[in-house]
């Protein structure tokens, strides 16, 4: 397993405000994040869900975003990395982020009617108790989107030379590449419902919609 040191020269490899880079910096990056959307819009019903948490909201982007398309709700952001939340803090002041491991989230039993989980899984060390943690925070009628690269043979592709040019920030990050089938079948393992298995960005991505 690797220690809090590696972990830590990891999340420093991405600075905070990675995500904001504009079209004119990074073409693939502004398709990527700007399909992410695009396939929230999609998959969230366009009612306003009371409370949302975002797990791995790194920066604070991504979260900023659906605070803009469900401006009823209340989101809460959570990372475990103290340098991109003190970002994500000064640059969205009117958002709630909190620095936090996501292996033990602090909140109550069934607090959030919608959890999201973008990009995440992959990064963290137990990727199983990331999952039950999140199943244990959402209401009993609630629902949870799980996302992160499909494992294509595509994306297997593009993330080869992703990482060896542009991308160089990631070297490392993936601690847990799996295939969408193989997480699928975690997800299983905790107990969640899949509703829905939905992919994007040419099939490169992959989002699960889960309930308990």
């Amino acid at each position: 397993m690797l220690k809090t040191n590696d972990l830590e020269k990891i999340w420093q490899q991405v600075p905070p405000d990675y995500y904001e880079k504009g079209v004119t910096e990074n073409i693939l990056q502004w398709w990527w994040h700007g399909q992410k959307i695009n396939t929230f819009q999609k998959l969230v019903d366009k009612k306003n869900p009371p409370n949302i948490l975002d797990v791995g909201c790194a920066g604070g982007m991504m979260t900023y975003k659906i605070s803009q398309l469900l401006p009823a709700s209340q989101i809460t952001g959570i990372d475990v990395y103290d340098k991109a939340i003190q970002h994500a803090k000064k640059k969205y002041p009117r958002l709630k982020f909190i620095v936090c491991d996501a292996h033990r989230l602090p909140f109550k039993d069934n607090t959030f009617d919608l959890v999201i989980c973008y990009e995440t899984i992959e990064h963290v060390v137990k990727p199983e108790t990331v999952l039950s943690e999140i199943r244990r925070v959402m209401k009993k009628n609630g629902i949870a989107i799980v996302t992160m690269d499909s494992g294509s043979l595509l994306f297997r592709i593009v993330w080869w030379f992703w990482e060896r040019t542009r991308g160089k920030v990631w070297q490392g990050a993936h601690l847990h590449p799996f295939h969408h089938q193989e997480l699928g079948q975690l997800i299983k393992k905790t107990k969640f419902k899949i509703l829905q298995k939905h992919f994007s960005h040419l099939g490169m991505e992959v989002s699960f919609i889960l309930t308990k």
